[in-house]
């Protein structure tokens, strides 16, 4: 039988954070909500909320490199709000790479047919989405390497 695991993932940007969630398996990416930002502590108390709610156990955040692979000012910005994040909420965070998550998730929107000229809420979520389900592939390709490294033993 498989471990519950309940994630949080969010796209963390200046006046928006998207948020996704997984399905109890830790198998599928769905999107929450899109959270207005208003103040560090007003943003944490309702992240506080969604973790209460999801009872989540940890947090997964689309970290903006830049194009280069270097870490740049957007995201030490993130890092910074996340470590003030977990100061009151002490779950774990994985960061995820997430160049071009909101290029993605426009993209899949636009194939189920949605438009997004002036969704910006929308497509927030749907890049937490992608970013949890980046992270999602990426812990299932690791487990099923250990179980195949675990049979050769």
């Amino acid at each position: 039988m498989r471990e519950r695991i309940s994630v949080l993932a969010l796209d963390v940007g200046d006046r928006r954070i998207g948020v996704a969630g997984c399905d109890g398996t830790g198998s599928f990416a769905t999107g929450l909500t899109t959270i207005h930002r208003q103040n560090v502590q007003a943003d944490i108390a309702t992240l506080q909320q969604w973790v209460e709610r999801r009872q989540a156990q940890r947090f997964v955040v689309g970290l903006p490199f830049n194009m280069n692979g270097s870490v740049g000012f957007q995201a030490r910005k993130v890092k910074r709000f996340m470590k003030s994040v977990t100061a009151q909420i002490p779950l774990p965070v994985e960061y995820v790479d997430e160049r071009l998550s909101s290029v993605q998730a426009r993209w899949n929107l636009q194939a189920a047919g949605i438009s997004v000229k002036g969704k910006r809420e929308l497509v927030d979520r749907a890049a937490a989405t992608v970013i949890l389900q980046q992270w999602i592939e990426r812990r299932r390709f690791e487990l099923e390497r250990e179980q195949r490294q675990g049979k050769g033993d």
